[in-house]
């Protein structure tokens, strides 16, 4: 009788922390995606330059409408975001800010629309 009331005490010693520390957590919703990595720092006068000249071009582009595409610019590197309507537009997208003078990386998280 002792025996067992001692694995019970023993039982009871070890799960009753577990159980009084599970009450105190909080479960905190997870965004359906994690926030996509984007510019840090402080943007320069060369960077707001350059993400207009990027977006400029898009908008000028006439095969496909690129105009909804959020283009930021920092040190060189354009991040492209925003929802385009088709896997063509993404790629023209990102092609055409290849070929704007300065920019030395593309960053492209741009979503087809479904």
């Amino acid at each position: 009788m002792r025996a067992v009331k001692g694995i019970a005490l023993a039982v009871m010693t070890l799960t009753l922390p577990v159980l009084i520390g599970c009450g105190g957590m909080t479960t905190k919703p997870y965004p359906e995606q994690p926030p996509l990595p984007g510019p840090t720092g402080v943007e320069t006068p060369q960077d707001i330059a350059l993400g207009k000249a990027v977006k400029e071009r898009l908008s000028a582009e006439k095969a496909v409408d690129l105009s909804p595409v959020i283009v930021e610019a920092r040190k060189g590197t354009v991040y492209l975001s925003g929802v385009v309507p088709s896997l063509d537009a993404r790629e023209r997208a990102v092609k055409i800010s290849w070929q704007v003078p300065g920019v030395q990386t593309v960053l492209n998280h741009l979503q087809v629309a479904r």
